[in-house]
């Protein structure tokens, strides 16, 4: 393989692995907040036990999520310096606001809510977590916004005698069209995530109580405490992913509307689509719910197909025209802008020309199916949140067995993976341009790395981030099968001279 390869493996493989803990400490902070809320509120045992409960799964998760983190921004020096060096003008500016805003307020604040529960007052103990969960949205504008600029490279312009992009407006860049729709598209599939996480862990507890009610005919005091505070996490889980579900639906929809105008063959790719179809006085184009077609994704042998659905996703209209791959390559070939609103495309269409890329084309196979992958999953997630829900109503409780465990176990990582899919998706379906229309993978590797190099960090963070998957996984089902623990109502110490306590 070549080093430009194994860095884009390099890279997919750690940015995966790090997006997996990014949802779930974005919305399960917000989650935790909500629960500390209704404690401070009304004073219920149950919301303080479940606050400290999804409060160390929380801890567990963003502490892992820092830690992977950080390997991305060193990769951008390492593997990608040509792609550093010609965007770096465009991203000092939201990464530099990303980490002094948001991620100065996550740290400070989760650090006063850890030590704090004894020092603090019950309504700025409160705040404190508020406060980290709204750096995490924060610190998500920032991101999605460079990573959109990458979808759409508005608010810049291209200069050739250093060869780099100069950013000409930081709000254009901040309120992108792509960024806008982006960002809750990806905060209602977060919440849809920690959502799914709720569900799954309550759901799991609620049916050992289950069992534990049909062996010994009832519950003990401390169960039956148990199972209040379990069924309203199951049900308050549930409700939160059908809720963010739906919206994650309508903006995704919104979404991929505007992909079609800034970025059409990544729409044709999602469908495999290399002839254009719809248009006036037509069927629309259609979306195949299920395709068997050859390994390259040229040609297919069979599927099956709903007329006019991929019009509507793409245009709003059952007979819209969809351009597909082939033309669109053609166009791409020819010298083609992309958009030509978008000045840095324009300038540097003569660049990209002098770049000599021969495939413009993305992998067809990878985008169908992680397009498919990222709804079903969403979808799948959502349908056992709505089972969950009907099984719970009038006070009942699941039947346990192999079945619930195993909708317990989907419904977090349904949507966990539906997430990683999405972004799969998103960046494959932009190939070959790191940068759409401006700057091409290939372009954009450090030329002085060898594939060898980049195979051996390849090989140590993967061996890595392998241990630190059994670290984390191993302490999340530690303190998931411990359950809830018992609390006491935090009192504030006047000896200002007391060591700082770990709450959890």
């Amino acid at each position: 393989m070549s080093a430009e390869t194994l860095a884009r493996w390099q890279f997919g493989i750690t940015t995966v692995y790090h997006f997996f803990f990014v949802p779930i400490t974005i919305a399960l902070s917000m989650l935790v907040a909500i629960m500390q809320t209704i404690w401070v509120r009304t004073g219920a045992e149950k919301m303080l036990r479940l606050t400290k409960f999804f409060g160390k799964l929380f801890l567990i998760n963003f502490a892992m999520g820092v830690v992977t983190g950080i390997v991305q921004e060193f990769q951008f020096g390492m593997n990608w310096s040509e792609y550093s060096r010609f965007v770096g003008d465009i991203f000092g500016a939201p990464l530099a606001l990303e980490a002094l805003l948001a991620f100065f307020l996550e740290s400070v604040f989760i650090g006063l809510w850890i030590f704090g529960w004894d020092r603090l007052s019950k309504k700025v103990h409160l705040l404190t977590i508020w406060m980290a969960a709204i750096g995490t949205m924060i610190s998500s504008v920032f991101i999605l916004a460079a990573n959109s600029w990458m979808q759409n490279p508005v608010g810049a312009r291209f200069n050739p005698a250093t060869d780099r992009a100069e950013m000409t407006s930081l709000w254009d860049v901040i309120t992108n069209p792509v960024a806008l729709v982006t960002l809750p598209h990806v905060l209602t599939a977060a919440y849809m995530t920690a959502g799914g996480l709720v569900v799954g862990v309550a759901g799991w507890h609620l049916a050992k109580l289950a069992k534990a009610k049909a062996v010994n005919g009832e519950l003990t005091e401390r169960q039956a405490k148990d199972e209040g505070a379990f069924r309203w996490a199951t049900k308050f889980g549930a409700w939160v992913l059908l809720a963010a579900g739906l919206f994650t639906i309508i903006s995704g929809d919104i979404q991929g509307k505007i992909m079609t105008e800034v970025q059409p063959m990544k729409m044709a790719a999602a469908e495999a689509l290399w002839e254009t179809e719809g248009g006036p006085g037509t069927n629309g184009a259609a979306f195949s719910i299920f395709t068997i077609g050859t390994l390259d994704g040229k040609s297919e042998i069979w599927s099956l197909k709903v007329p006019g659905v991929l019009s509507f996703l793409a245009t709003g209209t059952w007979d819209g025209k969809v351009e597909g791959i082939n033309p669109l390559a053609e166009d791409f070939a020819g010298g083609r802008i992309v958009n030509p609103d978008v000045q840095l495309q324009n300038e540097a269409a003569e660049r990209l020309a002098k770049l000599g890329v021969e495939d413009w084309v993305p992998n067809i196979p990878v985008s169908y199916w992680s397009f498919r992958f990222m709804m079903g999953l969403g979808f799948l997630g959502m349908a056992i949140a709505a089972f969950v829900l009907w099984t719970l109503r009038k006070g009942g409780l699941p039947k346990p067995g192999k079945l619930w465990t195993g909708l317990m176990i989907a419904t977090p990582l349904a949507p966990l993976f539906a997430n990683s899919f999405g972004w799969i998706f998103t960046e494959m379906g932009r190939q070959p341009f790191i940068v759409m229309g401006v700057l091409p993978t290939a372009a954009a590797v450090s030329p002085g790395v060898s594939a060898f190099e980049v195979g051996l960090t390849m090989v140590l963070y993967t061996l890595i981030y392998g241990a630190l998957a059994v670290v984390e996984v191993g302490l999340l089902l530690h303190y998931i099968k411990l359950g809830l623990p018992d609390v006491e109502e935090p009192k504030v110490l006047v000896d200002d001279d007391a060591p700082l306590s770990f709450a959890y």
